[in-house]
């Protein structure tokens, strides 16, 4: 209970929909079915804030386990006080955990410990005390004089004292606490050149920034110098403050053993509570870095994934090439391969006018309608190719340049080797860039994550919470679209709630025996999908031409005669619905009253909603809502851009610092923060998603370093001419 109430503090929600979410995450449902079915429950929160709590819950709760074992493990050594229980219960971290705990665990041999070994630990207590009328401690320090055990001299045992002392005082979790949350507010992060190269790290070669003040994009971009050996980086802070800090606690003026302790304290600072710290923080801002990026990756994926699709076009995809050409592949609207075969329009073979001819052949024989151009190699060439070939044909077909990222890893997968066997390598890679045009979606399924590009050091991330992180993405976005059961590959199916790849072989498989499905309900004959993966995955598996109609919207089986009896109460049958003739069935509702039809029906009111948009629009697909991709028929080169000039471009990408924009000219420009919008704004991502199509106006052009700098602010054009 004391963990959703924390949960409920933190994410600003009632009591009733963290304790149903909670729940509902802990009987086995997926984040998708609750976002989806369980909104009564939860208050209607959506797949993002589910997630984010459903990382939360999982935190807090290791958070209790690890309590636990600590009270266990310092409860063994008898040491468990009432306070130190407190404590424990009291942190809100996993490192001030490690810092209670820091003095209770087993550690290696140390100075301390040795000293400790050699009968140290009185003389240590005696100093540490700082008695105002203590004898003088290198006196007493004679008396442990001890050849036997390694202690020669007075001296000897001193050191050793005040090396029990450093530990000590390192131990100490409110010192930590303290010199932690000081540091990171008046502490600089500074990076040195390593040496004399310093590549594309030249900014950070005498940097230092306040660690409050640190950009995210800084932290990484300085790790990564780091790792590659360019920069020498660390933490400062002001060492009479660390000592200040240590000083309030630890140190008692007015003894002869006074002297001592300062020493011992300098000591703990210097050796082991500053490098315990700086790595700390470091961790601690690479973290927060780190998390960033990863949503502004996820941020960017989503819209990436939920581009609309090209729908009912024939494609013809081209994979560029110098060397080996440009591979072709022809591709119906459904995804389907026509036709394939090898181009050489660009340098080294020149076969130009054969390209022409094999292209116009295509596009007349099957009446292509779009070109998708891979972004790769000898892209820019291929485009201009293109280009003339539309003009040629006297127009009515456009362009679009697509990504190629991660192509070439799916194309050489066993995934595509299964699904093409036919092809080779090269080949395949056409046909996917083809069908990332007409379905992001579908196709872009196949790929690793991480391998979109649409990241920023993405490489550089925790493997294992970027790959979460992206997977749920994907999922959600799956989900929120909806798979036709019976053209959905098994990698689309496998991202479905409740599947996974080997239940969506099984639907596949079942499907290749005994031909389409004409119902959601058959799912249950096959092998290995229970009632539970069917209560899960039912509502997002669509059906078309089916026997039931309702089998091609969201609408869930659970809801099947709620969503029957609305029908009649409105005047309507499943022939309106699969028709398309239900459109005024919403104005119907609210002129009985939402209220009293969800009464009746003994069902929610955001569940009765979600049915009406369902039968009003049967198989809808929410990514037609959005703008569609900007395709084009007329090409530029960089030397065609001049500063002031308009363009529409596609933001490719959102980052940290600013906005790639796709403007036709092969290579993406910059939109930098300052110059998205008038408006103070902490993040690009806030104004601009993947996806949008924007004006913009040329700030400059750098032709030789392949940069193009672009603004978003007309008026900045205007004040400069």
């Amino acid at each position: 209970m004391e963990i959703n109430k924390q949960l409920a503090e933190e994410f600003s929600l009632k009591p009733f929909q963290v304790e149903n979410t909670v729940k509902l995450i802990d009987e086995g449902n997926t984040i998708p079915f609750i976002a989806r079915y369980r909104k009564e429950a939860t208050g209607s929160l959506d797949d993002q804030v589910l997630r984010e709590l459903a990382d939360r819950l999982s935190y807090l709760r290791n958070m209790d386990e690890t309590r636990e074992k600590i009270k266990a493990a310092i409860e063994e050594q008898g040491a468990l006080t009432d306070e130190l229980s407190a404590a424990v219960d009291a942190a809100k971290t996993l490192t001030e955990l490690d810092d209670i705990y820091r003095p209770f665990k087993k550690k290696r041999k140390t100075r301390a410990s040795v000293a400790k070994e050699k009968g140290l630990s009185p003389l240590a207590e005696m100093i540490y005390a700082q008695e105002p009328d203590c004898d003088d401690p290198l006196n007493e320090a004679e008396k442990y004089i001890d050849s036997e055990k390694g202690v020669e001299t007075a001296e000897d045992a001193l050191q050793g004292a005040m090396d029990i002392i450093a530990e000590m005082i390192s131990d100490d979790a409110d010192v930590r606490k303290r010199m932690r949350f000081v540091c990171l507010a008046h502490g600089s992060l500074t990076a040195k050149a390593a040496g004399e190269e310093l590549d594309v790290y030249e900014m950070y070669k005498d940097f230092s920034e306040p660690l409050s003040k640190i950009a995210d994009h800084r932290i990484l971009a300085i790790n990564r110098g780091e790792k590659e050996e360019f920069l020498k980086v660390s933490v400062e802070f002001d060492r009479d403050k660390a000592m200040f800090i240590i000083g309030k606690t630890h140190i008692r003026e007015g003894s002869p053993a006074t002297e001592y302790v300062k020493r011992a304290a300098e000591d703990a600072y210097s050796r082991l509570i500053f490098p315990s710290i700086e790595r700390e923080i470091r961790s601690e801002l690479t973290e927060r870095a780190s998390t960033s990026a990863i949503k502004v990756f996820s941020t960017n994926l989503r819209q990436l994934l939920m581009q609309p699709p090209v729908k009912n076009a024939v494609t013809i995809g081209l994979d560029p090439g110098y060397r080996t050409g440009c591979k072709v592949a022809v591709v119906d609207g459904t995804g389907k391969v026509l036709d394939t075969g090898v181009i050489y329009p660009v340098p080294p073979k020149n076969k130009v006018e054969e390209a022409r001819q094999i292209i116009k052949g295509l596009v007349k024989k099957y009446n292509v309608t779009v070109f998708a151009i891979g972004n790769g190699t000898a892209s820019h060439e291929t485009e201009v190719f293109a280009a003339d070939v539309i003009k040629e044909l006297g127009g009515g077909i456009s362009y679009m340049v697509v990504s190629e990222a991660g192509a070439s890893v799916y194309s050489a997968s066993k995934l595509a080797a299964e699904e093409f066997p036919e092809y080779d390598v090269s080949l395949r890679s056409a046909v996917s860039i083809a069908r990332r045009l007409e379905d992001p979606l579908a196709e872009l399924v196949k790929i690793d994550p991480k391998a979109i590009g649409v990241g920023q050091y993405q490489h550089d991330m925790p493997a294992a919470k970027l790959s979460s992180a992206l997977d749920g993405v994907v999922e959600d976005c799956v989900n929120s679209v909806g798979v036709d059961l019976n053209t959905a590959s098994v990698q689309l199916l496998a991202r479905v709630s409740g599947l996974g790849a080997a239940v969506a072989k099984n639907i596949v498989t079942y499907r290749e025996e005994n031909g389409r499905f004409t119902s959601r309900a058959q799912l249950k004959k096959v092998p290995k999908l229970g009632p539970k993966a069917f209560e899960q995955c039912a509502g997002f598996l669509r059906v078309s031409d089916g026997t039931q109609v309702l089998d091609n919207t969201s609408v869930h089986p659970e809801s099947y005669a709620a969503a029957e009896k609305l029908l009649k109460i409105c005047g309507y049958t499943d022939d309106d619905v699969r028709k398309g003739s239900a459109k005024q069935l919403s104005e119907n509702a609210q002129a009985r009253g939402i209220d009293n039809i969800a009464a009746e029906l003994e069902i929610g009111i955001p569940t009765l909603e979600d049915i009406i948009k369902e039968l009003e629009r049967p198989g809808r697909d929410p990514r037609e809502e959005l703008p569609p991709p900007l395709l084009r028929s007329d090409i530029m080169s960089m030397e065609d851009l001049k500063p002031g000039m308009e363009l529409t471009g596609t933001v490719r990408n959102v980052i940290d610092f600013g906005a790639f924009i796709d403007i036709g000219v092969h290579q993406d420009g910059l939109v930098h923060i300052s110059q998205i919008t008038n408006r103070f704004i902490k993040h690009p991502s806030e104004v601009l998603k993947v996806g949008d199509i924007v004006k913009v106006w040329v700030l400059s052009v750098d032709v030789q370093k392949k940069r193009i700098s672009l603004t978003m602010r007309k008026e900045k054009i205007n004040n400069e001419a």
